[in-house]
């Protein structure tokens, strides 16, 4: 494999499903229906942080950050967007989009380490994935 070939993390794609590619990123739905919880990972060989990005590619990242989380505010309506790019776990760069609510297992704190995740059935999966895919397209 070219060293500058692009790959999404093991970790990420066994705890994520593929959604659609946009023009910069890859877009992950996270398997854990407790949240609707979307990675956006651009495809960018070794990158790390945003500030590994050239700035004509950083700002069309941050154009499909926005675009990703005005998907979210629409399909879902929640209380807030959670938008992070931490990669402590997993080094390859990525940001989470998180729909939170008041009544959420976490609100009003982070997400992570809250719980076991609940992964998604087959039809609330399949019905998760057609919805999104539909407002992307």
């Amino acid at each position: 494999m070219d060293a500058n070939t692009f790959e999404i993390d093991s970790q990420l794609k066994q705890t994520s499903y593929p959604l659609v590619s946009l023009s910069v990123c890859d877009l992950r739905l996270v398997d854990d229906q407790r949240w609707p919880w979307l990675l956006i990972i651009p495809r960018v060989p070794h990158a790390v942080e945003l500030i590994d990005l050239s700035p004509e590619l950083r700002s069309g990242v941050w154009l499909e950050i926005d675009h990703v989380a005005r998907v979210m505010r629409d399909q879902f309506s929640p209380h807030k967007l959670n938008i992070a790019a931490l990669g402590n776990q997993v080094r390859q760069l990525h940001i989470h989009c998180i729909a939170r609510f008041p009544d959420d297992d976490a609100w009003p704190n982070p997400v992570w380490g809250v719980g076991e995740s609940v992964p998604y059935g087959s039809d609330l999966l399949t019905a998760r994935l057609n919805n999104l895919n539909s407002a992307f397209a």
